[in-house]
């Protein structure tokens, strides 16, 4: 909050032009898996919209991204968790009929080739495969830790969430292998599973906290470490990046990775493209104020039609149609679509959203108390986040 107000957390903008669930389905996609339903619930439409004007594939061969809102179709109620999501559709699985089904989360920032995973799962003959990803250990209460067999580091012995104290990896005590959210199924199990799961009054039908560690004590459950996997294109710096921006702080910190002059996460990678909406839109412009100011741009994205005057843009990320006034300075910032920053006016460690306007002379992030009163939310580490929509006055 206060970006997932009025929309689902995969809809929200990123790096501009990008939506979070862009990073998912591009992954799918460049791994050759093209038949992808989007299971989606609550303020669904800008999600359903982005989906439907986006991902459009060729139905002759049969590739679809279809968006699937609760369906309702085993009584009058919303799904209770990601395993009912499936649970409750697995019709669409019915009239597949795949071997193999590939689960993932759509709103983490990463790349990754599933093919690669998927072949991994058929050759060990698992029924599930959790792909991992090693974080520092000092960072293990932040994920869901998957502990290993000693004698078959494939085979996973114990799944902890959040867990405050834990061994680090046999070849690596400093590191863990923590869930990325993203599994193999063999299709049997998986509905044999979620049909169990569904059964359970005491589960939470949830996909990490329910469905996976009854795989794991069963010793049904493998691990995929990403370590495995070679992206076309990925760097030594960022062939394992992956963030869970789940919060303001991360999301604010994800962007601030894009943007550096040796970004840990590289968007120009054109061998494993990140897809998304094509703008019709003109190219960003900037020029020179009335006074002859020709303002300023380092270390920044900026999408197209934006159109700067004069004005100091630094370590920021501008979306599309964001228009900056003369003598303005946006620093260490996140501007979401048709932002509009008046003449003078001040924005430092700040993000905002949709069609906010910042009136000339106005200020944001410069005064923590002044925010607060104006009933701007502020995260942990002092990012001020102004809502869509919202004018900001002098």
């Amino acid at each position: 909050m206060p970006l997932t107000a009025d929309r689902a957390k995969p809809a929200v903008p990123f790096a501009g032009h990008y939506r979070l669930i862009d990073f998912a389905i591009s992954n799918l996609i460049n791994s050759a898996l093209r038949q992808i339903v989007v299971l989606t619930q609550y303020k669904s439409h800008s999600l359903d919209r982005h989906v439907s004007q986006t991902w459009r594939l060729s139905g002759m061969l049969n590739a679809y991204v279809a968006s699937v809102p609760a369906q309702q179709r085993l009584g009058k109620r919303w799904f209770a968790g990601s395993a009912d999501a499936i649970f409750q559709s697995l019709n669409l699985i019915g009239d597949e009929k795949p071997d193999y089904v590939v689960v993932v989360g759509a709103d983490h920032v990463y790349r990754m080739d599933f093919q690669q995973m998927l072949e991994a799962h058929i050759a060990s003959g698992a029924k599930v495969t959790v792909a991992g990803i090693r974080q520092p250990k000092d960072l293990s209460d932040q994920f869901g830790v998957i502990q290993v067999d000693p004698e078959d580091p494939t085979l996973i012995r114990d799944f902890i969430e959040k867990p405050h104290s834990i061994d680090g990896l046999k070849d690596s005590p400093d590191e863990v292998l923590a869930s990325m959210g993203n599994y193999v199924f063999t299709t049997s199990a998986l509905v044999e599973a979620v049909r169990a799961d569904a059964r359970d009054v005491e589960s939470a039908h949830d996909m990490g906290g329910d469905v996976i560690p009854a795989f794991v004590e069963r010793g049904e459950a493998y691990v995929y470490d990403l370590n495995r996997n070679v992206v076309p294109g990925a760097r030594s710096n960022d062939r394992f990046y992956w963030r869970d921006v789940g919060t303001i702080d991360a999301f604010y910190d994800a962007h601030q990775d894009l943007i550096s002059k040796d970004p840990v996460f590289n968007l120009f990678n054109d061998k494993w493209p990140i897809f998304s909406q094509q703008w019709n839109s003109p190219p960003a412009k900037f020029v020179q104020d009335k006074d002859g100011n020709p303002g300023s741009l380092s270390e920044s994205t900026v999408s197209l039609g934006c159109y700067v005057v004069g004005a100091s843009v630094s370590r920021s990320v501008l979306g599309p149609w964001v228009k900056i006034d003369s003598g303005a300075t946006v620093e260490d910032s996140i501007v979401f679509e048709r932002v509009v920053i008046g003449q003078g006016a001040v924005v430092r460690r700040a993000i905002l959203d949709k069609e906010v306007v910042v009136e000339p002379g106005a200020t944001v992030g410069v005064d923590r108390e002044l925010d607060a009163s104006r009933g701007f939310t502020i995260s942990d580490s002092g990012i001020t986040v102004v809502a869509k929509g919202l004018v900001v006055s002098a």
